[in-house]
């Protein structure tokens, strides 16, 4: 849709390396580069930082071979890559809550090898987040993290600092999720392409100015006049995906994707925290009870009627795995959600990924699937 409604999120996502510099000298805070969803990024707005999620440029690049193996997925060395071309040396700081074993070699040597990082701090958070134990072991690194940022900064992170950081981050998820639900309609009033410029840019903009300019969005939508065909109600589903070329082909080509089960869109900040007297339990418990990854999946595999009930929520008519070439995670969960999402009526089609190279030749592919799904309505 062309009436500039998102055009700010836009701007945001194409710019965020302008905007962490602007902001830092606005504000004299510490911008912290943030790897994967699970970080608790309340801790860090408390502390008076910028937590600005590190993404990948989309383009080739021959710098990491050195420090992690070739194998590891094209989103790891991507990430890896723009910390050695310093395209985040407005960070002072980066931060890692255990995700997979290949992305947590990423952040080592993210912190050996770029020299613009001055501290940086791992949380080693359960995988297994179905334990018993696993609440109070998060609680505990949580709060550890807590005495590590008071000790950087010099001064105390009261709870009262944290319930408000925690409100901000709470009303953002809430926004979006508002948001979102705009594209259940039988004419979505937001595309796919318009929702993840929104989900992504959460993820590095200060989020005070964030809820703002969903709150004029959501003000603006029910009046707003979808100019465009739905075709094919899709959804995406893997790790890390912010490819808009690839979303954007998509929705040219006959489908809007309606929704997803990605760390770039819903698996971020799809649930609220819970009441609590004690905050920091608020917190760590948030992250424990949030859409599963598919390293904290087991031994339930809570995702597979998770995704299932977005897909029937949203009216999906497709799903479309999109998988970053070698990643483990993922790979091991795709055969059996790929048979839970069929067996109740949702077809697949499965895209190996390398987010560095052209995604020309998937538009066939995506081609193919529409035609499939025709074809199937007309039988």
């Amino acid at each position: 849709m062309s009436d500039g409604l998102f055009d700010q999120f836009k701007t945001w996502y194409e710019k965020r390396h302008d905007y962490a510099r602007d902001w830092k000298a606005r504000t004299g805070g510490q911008v912290v580069a943030t790897m994967c969803t699970y970080t608790a990024e309340e801790l860090l707005i408390a502390a008076g930082m910028l937590p600005v999620r590190v993404l990948g440029a989309h383009e080739p690049q021959n710098v990491t071979e050195p420090h992690i193996f070739g194998m590891f997925c094209p989103f790891c060395r991507d990430s890896l890559a723009q910390g050695l071309l310093g395209r985040f040396d407005y960070a002072e700081g980066v931060t890692l809550t255990q995700s997979c074993i290949q992305y947590r070699q990423t952040f080592g040597s993210w912190r050996q090898h770029v020299p613009t990082v001055k501290w940086d701090y791992y949380v080693p958070m359960p995988n297994e987040v179905q334990s018993e134990h696993a609440r109070k072991a998060h609680y505990a690194e949580i709060q550890s993290f807590r005495v590590f940022l008071q000790t950087l900064i010099g001064k105390e992170i009261t709870d009262d600092m944290l319930r408000e950081s925690l409100a901000v981050v709470d009303e953002n998820r809430r926004l979006l999720r508002e948001l979102f639900d705009y594209r259940k309609d039988a004419n979505p009033k937001v595309t796919g392409v318009e929702a993840v410029y929104a989900s992504l840019t959460a993820q590095f903009i200060d989020k005070r100015e964030h809820n703002e300019m969903l709150k004029k969005v959501l003000a603006a939508l029910p009046s707003r006049k979808v100019e465009r065909q739905t075709g094919a109600r899709f959804m995406t589903i893997g790790s890390e995906n912010d490819d808009i070329a690839f979303m954007a082909m998509v929705e040219s080509v006959g489908a809007t994707i309606v929704i997803d089960d990605q760390c770039s869109g819903t698996r971020y900040f799809w649930n609220e925290s819970k009441p609590e007297t004690d905050v920091i339990k608020a917190i760590a418990d948030r992250y424990c009870d949030r859409p599963a990854c598919p390293t904290k999946d087991y031994p339930v595999h809570t995702r597979y009627d998770h995704v299932l009930g977005l897909a029937k929520d949203y009216g999906v008519q497709g799903a479309i795995f999109l998988q970053q070439k070698f990643c483990d995670p993922h790979e091991g969960d795709y055969p059996d959600l790929k048979r839970h999402l069929e067996a109740n009526g949702i077809p697949t089609l499965f895209l190996e990924f390398d987010i560095t190279n052209p995604i020309g030749p998937f538009r066939i592919r995506i081609e193919a699937f529409l035609e499939t799904l025709s074809e199937e309505e007309l039988f």
